[in-house]
């Protein structure tokens, strides 16, 4: 089945654009990853299922005017969510070499100029503020909203790409009024800091 086609699926409505900014993503990705062994599976439809994860949220979240994601790696979800919201601030934060250096050549292939990268890593970040932090398979929910501190504005949302211990980390996170969508293995956790 072709990306549209999931797309379609899952009901998820993406702007003219996108698709094209995917397969020149998925083209590059599957080039540099045998190189530089960036992402897990390369192929077709594994890729596509990594791409419907990371917008699948756009669905449910609230609309946010920029947004951090921690440790992008090789683009899922943060590089993803910046090709669906070209419109949107965004500031990548990763601090392994090899993968910024891919998304700085992505980002340049595609003209995403809303997109910052930063290779550093997020505690050593201080001069920007967002209101959504985003952030897939890096660490526990609690570390995640301690590390970000210096970045989040007053109203900033954490939407966090989470698996089966999520209820665990809630409750180390001492976090209430959270939303948790889950969708196949994937459980997200959708937190709304200030209230």
């Amino acid at each position: 089945m072709l990306l549209k086609e999931k797309l379609k699926s899952e009901n998820l409505i993406i702007k003219d654009g996108f698709l094209q900014r995917c397969d020149i993503f998925i083209e590059l990705l599957q080039k540099w990853g045998k190189v530089h062994n960036l992402s897990g599976s390369l192929k077709e439809e594994d890729i596509y299922e990594n791409i419907i994860d990371s917008i699948y949220p756009l669905s449910f979240i609230d609309d946010f005017k920029s947004f951090a994601d921690i440790g992008t790696g090789a683009g899922y979800p943060g590089l993803i969510l910046a090709m669906a919201k070209p419109e949107k601030k965004c500031y990548l934060i990763e601090p392994r070499v090899k993968r910024v250096s891919f998304l700085n050549f992505v980002k340049n292939t595609l003209g995403l100029n809303n997109v910052e990268i930063l290779c550093k890593r997020v505690e050593e970040v201080k001069d920007i503020k967002v209101d959504l932090i985003t952030s897939r398979a890096v660490t526990n929910t609690s570390l995640l909203l301690n590390l970000t501190k210096n970045i989040i504005d007053k109203e900033c949302n954490f939407l966090f790409y989470k698996g089966s211990m999520l209820d665990n980390e809630i409750e180390e996170a001492k976090i209430e009024k959270t939303k948790i969508v889950k969708r196949k293995d994937r459980n997200y956790l959708y937190y709304k800091g200030k209230q």
